[in-house]
């Protein structure tokens, strides 16, 4: 056996591996994870039913808009590399997704976006996926910091004024960081050069301290507006289970859920799948709301805007190259 039948059976192979896996990921979280299994046949019954189940199907038609942003971003963050198209940024922004779906914290993302590109120095890349997630996380830090300071001025400041006070400021100082950091990404890139263990990966993410002000500034106002389109499909989504909220309780409770999702350490294959219905749960039983129609609506944002688009990613994995030649685009 040559070495061009070697690749192409490890090639087949590492696609047949992402195809089973993902499939199988998919049948454990939907058929026989506890959680998912609560009472669904009558929830999912009663939502049917509803005069607003419409919700649900806005809340679909949203998923295209919701990684179209995603997809404007890479094809800003990969323009550094080569050209990129909308559509092919769209597609590497799928391929992605698929790849992350199996992954601790989506660490397949990287790849999946990397393999994508047509550059021979397209490991490069790498650096510019992590600005495009980090993007994201201070969009999501930055709301999510108001909403749980609504929180604690409504349930905890009375009690606990010492406590929330320390909270705050430790929230404040966190945005402060993440936005001086953002904006000022070759401190990023010289932070990992002076840990002697990561210095080898400095080729790899030098790409960040390339992104301009304006650039970086176009990145967040891309963050922001797929962050609004999350948003409003969890609103959607809690409105379709009968969770009944004042406007405000809704933006507080799900950006805080966000947050907490996007704060705490990943323990699991399925993108965080568990931590944001506890969050999520938590949150939302301070409002005085039934888990069970919360934990039915954070379910069902991650079916429609993970799982459904990893299994459709599936498609374009299968017709990635993982060994080219180095010919640009």
């Amino acid at each position: 056996m040559n070495i061009t039948s070697n690749r192409r059976f490890l090639l087949f192979f590492g696609k047949a591996a992402v195809l089973l896996l993902t499939l199988y990921f998919l049948y454990t979280a939907i058929f026989t994870s506890p959680n998912t299994l609560l009472s669904w046949g009558g929830i999912l019954r009663s939502a049917s039913e509803s005069p607003y189940r419409f919700l649900l199907i806005l809340t679909a038609i949203l998923i295209p808009v919701n990684w179209g942003f995603e997809a404007s971003k890479w094809q800003l963050l990969g323009s550094k590399i080569e050209k990129i198209s909308f559509l092919r940024a769209y597609r590497a922004v799928m391929v992605g997704l698929t790849l992350g779906f199996i992954t601790p914290n989506r660490l397949g993302d990287y790849a999946g976006r990397v393999l994508e590109l047509h550059s021979s120095q397209r490991l490069e890349a790498i650096g510019a996926v992590f600005i495009g997630r980090f993007c994201q996380l201070v969009a999501t830090v930055a709301a999510g910091t108001l909403g749980l300071l609504y929180f604690m001025v409504r349930f905890f400041w009375m009690q606990y004024p010492g406590i929330c006070t320390s909270i705050l400021l430790l929230l404040l100082a966190l945005n402060v960081a993440i936005f001086v950091l953002l904006y000022n990404a070759r401190a990023m890139v010289a932070l990992v050069e002076a840990v002697r263990p990561l210095r080898r990966l400095v080729h790899y993410v030098a790409i960040m301290a390339s992104y301009t002000s304006a650039e970086i500034t176009r990145l967040l106002v891309l963050s922001l507006g797929r962050y609004a389109v999350f948003l409003l499909q969890f609103v959607l989504l809690l409105f379709l289970f009968r969770v009944r909220l004042h406007p405000l309780e809704y933006l507080s409770g799900v950006s805080g859920t966000f947050f907490l999702k996007s704060v705490v350490p990943s323990v699991t294959l399925l993108s965080d799948l568990g931590v944001r219905e506890l969050s999520a749960m938590y949150l939302f039983g301070l409002l005085g709301q039934e888990r069970l129609q919360v934990l039915s609506a954070s379910l069902s944002l991650w079916l429609l805007n993970i799982a459904v688009p990893s299994a459709i990613g599936l498609v374009f994995v299968f017709r990635l190259k993982f060994f080219r030649k180095g010919v640009p685009a």
